[in-house]
């Protein structure tokens, strides 16, 4: 008698000296919730990422965290710019991967995004005067409804720099196994990235190449820091959603090369995020294609993201071979389980499930 197949999504994968138990991994997913505002990451933190961690998640990423403190999103952001953050990080990475989880963690600045309220604490901009910060950007484009931001100089574009390959280095001393450079959703590298954020007319803008050299920098800053064993993933909106203007589906499959080149393991693939009003078509695995064109162009490993909720959607992508990796998130903040319970709807059975939890497996359900 044969045994049947495992399922693809359960089957581990391999990125340099790293493994992940199956390929339904946590996105990073932005909790707003330092109270104090000084980047450290909390009691929440450590209850949210370790919840979906003993929830059978391949790998679990940490939210963006910010590299310096004007690349937050809000003031309530976490943040990897100083050391006492690290160690705060050390302990809930502990119990991330002592749940059998890789521990990963998108690096970030929010550029021209930043200094902004959470959603039930305010809308829009947080000025200086209420704890907020002029933001910074490639050029002196505002995101509609927040503040123009200052353009940064060369010098300071080398200082950001500077930041992702330290936070990395910080990153790897709190324990995490897997970094992430945030190049999406209209934040700074993605606002250098499109010419529809970035009008500059040095070395920094103008051409592809130009336009990302940024993102390329802060891969190899990274890739410097992590050596040789630890995967560097980044993460790329796909597209602007506003074609042929902005950044397109190809420009993004030419700066994923470029990335692999640069020491680029594997590409998040997302979209959108740099026009508050950009008309993007969201359905169930909206963005899978995305993640395919990407994964064939650059002959590299992808991960598909943008509503994926249930496990046989998940299997699909995986053993058709359109990705590499599935990311969820909105369905993991529903059920921190969502690992486990796909796992017995694709009847793995309940090898993830921790001995504490074996009394609740699907399996023993009336």
């Amino acid at each position: 008698m044969t045994t049947p197949a495992r399922p693809a999504l359960f089957t581990p994968l391999t990125v340099r000296s790293v493994t992940a138990r199956n390929r339904l991994w946590v996105s990073p997913m932005c909790q707003y919730s330092c109270e104090a505002q000084d980047g450290m990451p909390t009691e929440w933190h450590l209850v949210h990422l370790g919840a979906m961690a003993r929830g059978g998640a391949g790998l679990v990423m940490a939210e963006a965290t910010a590299v310096l403190p004007e690349g937050r999103i809000t003031p309530w952001d976490t943040g990897i710019w100083n050391d006492e953050q690290a160690t705060a990080w050390a302990r809930i990475v502990e119990f991330v991967r002592g749940q059998g989880a890789v521990a990963g963690i998108q690096l970030a600045h929010a550029g021209r995004k930043a200094s902004t309220y959470r959603d039930w604490s305010g809308r829009g901009w947080v000025s200086p005067e209420d704890g907020g910060w002029q933001p910074v950007g490639p050029s002196r484009v505002p995101f509609e409804g927040l503040a123009e931001p200052r353009e940064l100089t060369p010098a300071q574009i080398a200082d950001v720099v500077a930041a992702f390959a330290a936070a990395a280095r910080r990153a790897l001393d709190a324990g995490f196994q897997v970094l992430e450079v945030h190049g999406a959703h209209g934040y700074l590298i993605h606002e250098f990235l499109s010419p529809l954020s970035n009008v500059r007319d040095d070395e920094w803008g103008g051409t592809l190449a130009n336009r990302a050299r940024l993102l390329l920098d802060a891969v190899r800053a990274v890739r410097a820091e992590a050596g040789p064993d630890v995967p560097v993933f980044v993460r790329l909106s796909a597209t602007d959603w506003v074609e042929p203007e902005g950044w397109t589906l190809e420009q993004t499959q030419q700066a994923a090369a470029w990335a692999k080149e640069a020491g680029a393991d594997l590409i998040d693939v997302s979209s959108g995020g740099n026009l508050a009003h950009a008309s993007i078509p969201v359905g169930p695995g909206y963005q899978v294609p995305f993640a395919s064109a990407v994964r064939e162009a650059a002959q590299m490993p992808t991960s598909a993201v943008g509503l994926i909720v249930d496990a046989k959607q998940a299997e699909e992508i995986i053993a058709s071979g359109q990705a590499d990796a599935v990311m969820a998130g909105r369905e993991f903040l529903r059920d921190p389980h969502f690992a486990l319970r796909a796992a017995a709807e694709l009847g793995v059975g309940d090898d993830l499930l921790p001995p504490q939890y074996k009394r609740g497996t699907w399996a023993a359900r009336p």
